[in-house]
């Protein structure tokens, strides 16, 4: 039974909690840590955890397997290299960290203590994008051709004292939001030949829409667009459109769609089964499916560390660099 310790009991971390809880057959939740009182006691009373108010702490005073962080960005690679280095797994939320530097920096502590970190790319185990992935690995329906990407949001209200509105803490929309899919079309289509990028932002810095054009060999095209910026009473989507030479498959979470267009005219509709369909319950996501087939995934990897790493320290280090030079190339486009 791997030991577990969760540093953020916040929106995300509510949402991991969850998770850890349908994976009780092989993890236990046994400390957590916040500096609200009350949202790491709601947390605990879930597992009879001990609280700390402070992760330096739980780091310090307890042995444990894991250490689950969902803490705002800025504070990622603080406690992600504290607990490395206190011979902890980590699993750390996406975006990996802040900046470049911290990203380098967390490859080289990971590689020099051997300790495995994963990076929330949660997408990359998204029921329906890892159905996509399949396909195009298989090439069942051809050869890709083009594909469109989108995830549309209203502007985030449940950050702890704001902090997704603080540039120097978030990054904006692009690196908290957007990355999802620019990470995801690295690891179905690897590194782009070239990149364009445009977007705006609001008054205050923050970047709030932007519209990323990756361009492959053969004329590939794979382009994200993501945005924070709509009213509170707008419905969250995140979807997907791709172009193949036999099909387009076509996918939206906000309406409920899930098609392939075969070019004889037919419909298919692929089955999934799916792990885990547990609510949300807050927020923007519908279901914690994705949260816990990443979260069952880094258990199954602790215990065979032969198994291909889906979203490592390397991958979460240059989904960060894409993401901050593509807010870069938008601020040059103005």
């Amino acid at each position: 039974m791997l030991k577990v310790g969760l540093i953020g009991c916040g929106f995300m971390g509510t949402m991991h909690a969850n998770c850890w809880k349908a994976l009780s057959d092989r993890a236990e939740v046994v400390a957590v840590a916040d500096v609200r009182p009350e949202k790491a006691e709601e947390l605990a009373a879930l597992f009879g955890a001990k609280i700390y108010s402070d992760g330096k702490d739980l780091i310090e005073n307890e042995k444990l397997d894991v250490i689950d962080i969902c803490l705002p960005t800025y504070l990622h690679e603080k406690y992600a290299v504290m607990a490395m280095k206190a011979d902890a797994n980590v699993f750390v939320e996406k975006p990996m960290c802040r900046t470049k530097e911290e990203a380098q920096n967390l490859v080289k502590v990971q590689k020099e203590t051997g300790k495995l970190l994963q990076v929330g790319q949660v997408i990359r185990f998204w029921d329906e994008y890892v159905w996509l992935k399949k396909v195009i690995d298989e090439g069942k329906y051809g050869k890709l051709t083009s594909a469109t990407f989108k995830r549309m949001s209203p502007r985030p209200t449940w950050g702890w004292e704001n902090w997704l509105h603080v540039p120097e803490k978030s990054g904006g929309m692009a690196l908290d939001l957007h990355v999802h899919d620019i990470d995801y079309i690295r690891y179905i289509l690897g590194e782009p030949k070239k990149i364009q990028v445009v977007g705006n932002e609001h008054a205050d810095g923050l970047n709030e829409y932007i519209m990323s054009t990756y361009i492959y060999d053969d004329n590939v095209i794979a382009t994200a667009e993501g945005a924070w910026n709509f009213p509170e009473n707008f419905r969250f989507s995140m979807s997907f459109c791709v172009r193949f030479e036999k099909a387009t498959v076509c996918h939206d979470s906000g309406i409920g769609e899930f098609v392939v267009y075969l070019e004889n005219g037919e419909k298919e509709v692929p089955v999934i089964e799916k792990q885990f369909e547990g609510s949300a319950g807050s927020g923007n996501i519908s279901s914690l499916g994705g949260y816990y087939n990443e979260l069952r995934y880094f258990t199954d990897l602790i215990a065979d560390p032969t198994l291909p790493q889906i979203a490592s320290v390397t991958e979460g280090a240059r989904s960060v660099e894409l993401a901050l030079d593509g807010i870069a190339m938008a601020k040059g486009n103005k």
